[in-house]
């Protein structure tokens, strides 16, 4: 499932191809054909995102509400647009930008629906704080995850605690701070939790940047280490995530793999060593 990072910079490409244009809204598969009748022709806003929720917003205080789920993509690219292919939900397009022709199809979505203002407000509310918004309140965060005894690991995927995180980044920033996954909420201090939010701000902007996950620091890159770039369909370069057997990084261990409420947790055994409580030692 795309991060947070992908809604954010898919949000920001959707604004500078459509943002200020009068769009042509259709839905060639049909699912969306209603909807779209009540949009062709308008004026699109922008776009903007709440952790792995995005929404185009076009005058009127209407938005398409749209969740990418598992497969969902949402292609942008210079127009004319071409014969749609496949399952298009949603297609935008458009010819009086500056730059040219646009068009935008969304496929594979497991939401696309159009919304009022108070239904986006509704929808934001139910999310916890987003690392890449400027009005991220972490204090909500660390109000949840300071009471509760669940794992971690659990707390950062459970996007009414922080939105807009996922495996990868759960994976990583964890380890970043030696912090085995299945340590309870509640054990954190305050500074630790600020040090892991301070850096998924860090790393998941880093990610809208350059479009992809990367988290290693300077001195374990593939060229300070002298090993071959990391392989893998999600791309970048991470200490653990989906490297389970592989050696640490860091230390040389073997990453370990178990799953957690379904998707799997990824950590090494001696960087992120099982929490003990001191009341017990």
């Amino acid at each position: 499932m795309p991060e947070g990072h992908t809604l954010r910079r898919l949000a920001d490409d959707l604004s500078e191809a459509f943002a200020g244009s009068r769009v042509e809204v259709s839905s060639p598969q049909g699912r969306f054909a209603e909807a779209a009748a009540q949009l062709d022709g308008g004026l699109l806003i922008g776009a903007d995102s709440a952790g792995k929720h995005l929404f185009v917003e076009f005058a009127g205080e209407r938005f398409v509400h749209v969740h990418l789920g598992l497969i969902g993509s949402f292609r942008i690219a210079p127009g004319p647009a071409p014969a749609p292919v496949g399952q298009v939900r949603l297609r935008l397009s458009t010819s009086s930008t500056t730059d040219g022709r646009w068009y935008a199809d969304l496929r594979g979505a497991t939401q696309c629906d159009l919304v009022t203002l108070d239904q986006r407000d509704a929808v934001v509310a139910r999310l916890g704080p987003d690392p890449l918004r400027p009005d991220a309140d972490p204090e909500r965060a660390w109000q949840r995850i300071s009471r509760s005894n669940r794992p971690i690991g659990d707390l950062l995927m459970d996007q009414a605690v922080i939105a807009g995180v996922g495996n990868v980044y759960r994976a990583e920033v964890l380890f970043r701070h030696r912090m085995h996954p299945l340590r309870p909420g509640r054990t954190l201090r305050r500074g630790q939790f600020r040090a892991l939010w301070d850096d998924l701000v860090t790393l998941m902007a880093a990610g809208v940047r350059v479009n992809r996950i990367d988290t290693v620091r300077p001195e374990h890159t593939p060229e300070a280490m002298g090993r071959p770039p990391r392989r893998d369909d999600h791309g970048g370069e991470v200490y653990v995530y989906r490297r389970n057997g592989q050696p640490c990084l860091v230390c040389g261990a073997g990453v370990r793999t178990e799953v957690l409420l379904g998707r799997n947790l990824f950590w090494c055994p001696r960087c992120q060593r099982p929490f003990r409580s001191r009341a017990l030692q």
